[in-house]
């Protein structure tokens, strides 16, 4: 069942504006995101300018802003403010729905409680590009323990640091990577940067 979210008009709130070059920025932001997925671990940075509601980043903000809309089910934290969630209905479209097993994408923003991948939708081996693309707030990219990635889109190893994941977040890593090409794709996000973690990439450490 879809959350009824209250709208800004509704509780009297100005709602923030979108991007500032509606067509040029999601086209910038999306290119960001596909060469982040295509070169895991390697972090890229979103310039495109937009309102950014109070809990989120401007990277994730942007990613939300081009990736979603009426029919891609978004899933967020149950504590997500209600600013962010009717910026998010207003600009986007997008139904919010209960459960990240029924979302095209989750968002998950610093600070917040990120689902377990096992929870998120894995896609069907007849449609494996139906699962669920997980965006996480980390505290830092530059810092953190240090991991070494390998996989498609990695000439021989890539290293990344990553502070703020949730606890366990690598040994479900390695349980999700099992299960390509099935399986989650991540895109952390902090500040204006992300990094991308395709289900393809591979944990060596």
């Amino acid at each position: 069942m879809e959350q009824q979210i209250p709208t800004a008009a509704a509780s009297g709130r100005t709602l923030l504006p979108g991007f500032a070059d509606p067509v040029d920025d999601a086209q910038a932001t999306f290119r960001a995101a596909l060469n982040a997925l295509a070169h895991p671990g390697r972090i890229h940075e979103v310039l495109a300018d937009c309102g950014v509601p109070e809990g989120l980043s401007p990277a994730m903000t942007a990613l939300l802003l081009t990736l979603v809309d009426v029919d891609t089910p978004l899933w967020l934290p149950e504590s997500v403010g209600a600013d962010t969630l009717a910026f998010l209905r207003f600009h986007c479209g997008c139904p919010i729905v209960p459960s990240p097993s029924l979302a095209r994408f989750a968002a998950v923003p610093a600070g917040l409680a990120a689902p377990a991948l096992s929870s998120c939708h894995p896609g069907d081996p007849a449609y494996p590009d139906l699962s669920t693309t997980l965006l996480i707030e980390v505290d830092s990219l530059d810092s953190g323990p240090q991991v070494v990635l390998s996989g498609p889109g990695i000439e021989s190893r890539q290293t990344l640091s990553a502070a703020g994941l949730p606890g366990g977040f690598w040994r479900e890593w390695r349980i999700n990577h099992q299960r390509f090409p099935l399986g989650v794709d991540v895109l952390l996000t902090q500040g204006r940067r992300i990094c991308g973690l395709p289900r393809s990439t591979r944990l060596e450490n």
